[in-house]
């Protein structure tokens, strides 16, 4: 059987022993929201409320919406429970006596090329083989560490530790990694990379960002940007990189927290250091000025005076080929299609949904946005849509809505 946003809201509440109009007033909502979404009347609402809701109830959203935590395929190497187990590696415990029988670690130029196959499975989406890799990677990792101990293995060890908890956070699962993070920031003091440790920050404001604290998401970015500012006539492409990351990572939850202004200067900042770096491919992602362009597209989208219309005008200056992650291409198209349905394109809005599944099918499975989208098109359908209600399935919303 299956439950709706609605079924879930009712749960919660009723288990914190709060009444609808309490619960309203807790999220800054209407109680008439509350009641619809409860009788099922309505059978989605807008992100930023679900998000509102969520942090009113004290869960993730990732409960509330019913967002899936496995990935599609099971794996013999590894999985999402074996990831889990090689983050929170209780060897490394104070007081916990670690196994004698450690295995010999094995070459560091092999293992530093299995990094690099991992950040490219991450980026084009493959997940289920990147969680099948990754927990014996990291564990890998460690026995390198342990031998070699250089520099090269910690950053390289950093960058293994951002891609689980980047991993973790798609699935669902941002408590395991902010514990992941804690490792990748560990490993950059280590290599003392300062850079590396800025990339970490940013992890980190986006794992924030997922558990619903937007405050703090947004304040360690802009902290970390601060202490790295680079001086723009003597600063290399890599500080401009991670600097612009760390400013696009800010600006995010400020405009949830409905500080469009504030994340208008932030994008501004960031599109200047991208003009002056170029494209750049650092540190396990990649910054230039389309990837400001997508953010700026994102964030016309968000808090709750989001402007849809200029959302899609932002939309026409990006270059889709100039994008080069898959992963990141299907993100922007997911806000696109958000953007095409508010402002009453609901076919535009599908089309951009279908091709996106084409090309990411398990990725977008993972993705609040996208279900929410789904669930609110299907609430606004004048006729039975086929391909709509087939997608609905398939992202795990209830196509009878």
């Amino acid at each position: 059987m299956n439950t709706t946003i609605g079924d879930r809201i009712r749960s919660l509440r009723e288990f914190r022993d709060v009444t609808q109009e309490q619960l309203a007033q807790r999220a800054g909502v209407s109680v008439d929201t509350v009641r619809k979404l409860e009788q099922g009347i309505r059978q989605s609402a807008r992100i930023n409320t679900l998000r509102s809701l969520a942090r009113a109830l004290d869960v993730q959203l990732e409960r509330l919406v019913g967002q899936p935590t496995v990935t599609q395929e099971l794996s013999d190497d590894g999985g999402l429970l074996a990831l889990r187990d090689a983050i929170q590696d209780i060897g490394v415990l104070p007081g916990v006596l670690a196994d004698d029988n450690l295995e010999d670690p094995p070459d560091e130029s092999a293992w530093v090329d299995s990094v690099k196959a991992a950040t490219g499975m991450y980026w084009r989406g493959d997940y289920s083989r990147l969680s099948g890799m990754l927990p014996l990677i990291l564990r890998d990792g460690q026995a390198v560490a342990r031998e070699a101990g250089t520099d090269r293995v910690w950053q390289q060890l950093a960058l293994a530790y951002q891609l689980a908890a980047s991993l973790c956070t798609q699935a669902g699962h941002p408590d395991w990694a902010f514990a992941a993070v804690e490792k990748q920031l560990a490993a950059a003091e280590k290599a003392s990379d300062p850079l590396m440790s800025g990339m970490g920050v940013s992890t980190l404001s986006w794992v924030l960002l997922r558990q619903g604290r937007w405050e703090q998401a947004q304040a360690v970015a802009e902290r970390k940007a601060d202490a790295l500012e680079p001086s723009f006539r003597k600063s290399t492409p890599a500080q401009l990189a991670v600097y612009g990351n760390l400013l696009l990572a800010a600006a995010t939850p400020t405009a949830r927290r409905d500080q469009r202004n504030d994340a208008e200067e932030l994008l501004n900042l960031a599109e200047t250091a991208a003009v002056r770096s170029g494209p750049v491919r650092v540190y396990g992602s990649a910054f230039s000025v389309t990837d400001v362009q997508t953010q700026q597209v994102n964030i016309a989208l968000a808090g709750r005076n989001n402007q849809p219309a200029a959302a899609l005008a932002l939309a026409e200056r990006v270059d889709l080929d100039a994008i080069t992650r898959p992963v990141h291409a299907a993100a922007h198209r997911v806000d696109v299609a958000q953007a095409r349905y508010q402002v009453g394109d609901l076919d535009g809005a599908l089309a951009d949904l279908l091709a996106v599944e084409e090309q990411q099918p398990e990725w977008i499975r993972f993705q609040a946005l996208a279900a929410a989208t789904v669930r609110e098109m299907l609430e606004a359908e004048r006729r039975r849509n086929s391909s709509l209600r087939s997608l609905a399935a398939r992202l795990g919303v209830d196509p009878s809505l």
